[in-house]
């Protein structure tokens, strides 16, 4: 027996996985690949604090689009 879903898997960052949910409810938005984004490479948060995370992950953009926001960062701490 044969199943309908194909064979192929494609492997989705967490950036692009946001990006379906946002197509889902009906919001135009596109990936952009990592570390090509000016935002990207900023430090996201001031060690200073004792409650800043030591450790921060990029896990990519969002660019959207027809909205007043311009691109969404989607960072991991801790």
């Amino acid at each position: 027996m044969h199943d309908s879903e194909s064979d192929t898997f494609h492997p989705m960052n967490k950036h692009e996985e946001f990006c379906e949910s946002l197509k889902k409810i009906g919001i135009d938005a596109e990936a952009k690949p990592l570390d090509t984004d000016e935002i990207e490479k900023e430090n996201y948060y001031s060690k200073n604090f004792t409650h800043s995370p030591t450790m921060v992950t990029n896990h990519g953009i969002v660019k959207l689009k027809g909205s007043n926001i311009d691109a969404v960062q989607i960072i991991q701490k801790g």
